[in-house]
């Protein structure tokens, strides 16, 4: 018997819905507080022969799977999903090549939610590389049928209210495809960062993003290319954050980490000067920090060094074209006790802290 724990149930499903439909937000536990996995279960301790068992038993009561062939000698798999309150972000991972399976609707199903799924499966031509298929919409209260031996796929769960579908077929026109595999691709890695406050905005953008691409008009398309750039952005800026001493910590290494092209990189942060710029003056604060700590005695030349600048000279010239003062007026002089309004100046909006729901509301990158 599988455990009740275990089960991707319809009491989830209607859940959800009845948020939905009450227009309550996720609940917030605390501002700082990161977002829970809602459902993380797995297949890997189950006998071999139990397990497409044990993963089917995940989605009773919203769809069914069952084997195209014979029998699967073993099906490892792995289910997450992440509660947003109106929407739920469901990632598989499957056994892929080998184990054929059908994915069907129930003939009387009793939820009816709207979803967005994106097949995945591993491109052996590019050395075992994710790849992506295309994006399709369906609704769980109508037939369909799906077979296919992937690897895996993200998907959004919403409710069938979705006022901007009139339809119970939706098709994805091609121009909106792009858009869409971008940000689900980058959304499901955003997860693990998001915070639990984040997560009304997210459901919010993620919707808006949808009646952007399915409604298509050119104010959409710019609209749902603004929505992608702010996660990548967000991605870009948090791993930019982590590795920031890091000295090959490069544009074309962001580039490669986060899955774009160098192009797109610096557009999104074309308004404060392009990525580069963006980094170096990350580094520039982390070192007139330092310099403002009067329990660090290291040599300037030193801590500079730590963080990429390898040029004294040109690095004097850099900060005091930064901050006004040069790096040993900060140190002598202690920039946290300067002036207030020299302080307010040398901080400015895009240094603030923020979060990735804010960015995407507020439809500008917050850098």
């Amino acid at each position: 018997m599988i455990p009740e724990k275990s089960r991707f149930s319809e009491k989830i499903m209607l859940e959800q819905r009845d948020r939905a439909s009450s227009g309550q937000p996720a609940e917030v536990a605390g501002i700082h507080e990161t977002l829970k996995r809602a459902i993380d279960l797995d297949t890997f301790s189950a006998p071999s022969a139990e397990q497409f068992d044990l993963f089917r038993s995940w989605h009773e009561g919203v769809c069914e799977f069952e084997p195209v062939q014979e029998k699967f000698q073993s099906f490892p798999a792995r289910q997450v999903a992440w509660n947003l309150g109106t929407i739920t972000t469901v990632r598989l991972g499957l056994p892929g090549e080998g184990n054929r399976y059908r994915w069907r609707h129930l003939k009387r199903a009793t939820i009816d939610n709207w979803y967005l799924f994106l097949p995945l499966s591993k491109d052996r031509s590019s050395g075992g590389k994710w790849k992506a298929g295309k994006p399709v919409m369906e609704s769980l209260a109508e037939p369909f049928e799906y077979v296919a031996e992937d690897n895996g796929c993200v998907a959004l769960m919403m409710p069938r209210s979705l006022p901007f579908i009139r339809s119970s077929r939706v098709e994805i026109r091609e121009e909106s495809s792009l858009f869409l595999v971008d940000f689900l691709l980058l959304l499901d890695r955003s997860l693990p960062d998001l915070r639990v406050a984040d997560a009304p905005h997210i459901a919010a953008a993620t919707t808006n993003l949808l009646a952007a691409c399915l409604t298509l008009s050119r104010d959409h398309i710019v609209e749902a290319r603004n929505a992608i750039d702010a996660v990548i952005v967000e991605r870009a800026s948090k791993m930019i954050a982590q590795k920031l001493n890091d000295p090959d910590l490069t544009p074309d290494r962001l580039c490669r980490d986060i899955g774009v092209s160098r192009s797109r990189l610096y557009r999104v942060f074309e308004p404060v000067g392009g990525v580069s710029n963006y980094i170096r003056r990350k580094r520039l604060l982390k070192t007139r920090d330092i310099l403002a700590d009067s329990s660090d005695g290291r040599p300037i030349w030193i801590v500079a060094e730590e963080w990429g600048f390898t040029d004294p000279s040109m690095y004097s010239r850099m900060f005091r074209k930064e901050f006004g003062i040069t790096p040993k007026e900060a140190r002598a002089e202690g920039w946290r006790g300067r002036s207030p309004a020299l302080l307010q100046q040398s901080s400015p909006p895009h240094d603030k802290a923020h979060t990735l729901g804010n960015l995407l509301l507020q439809n500008s990158f917050g850098l």
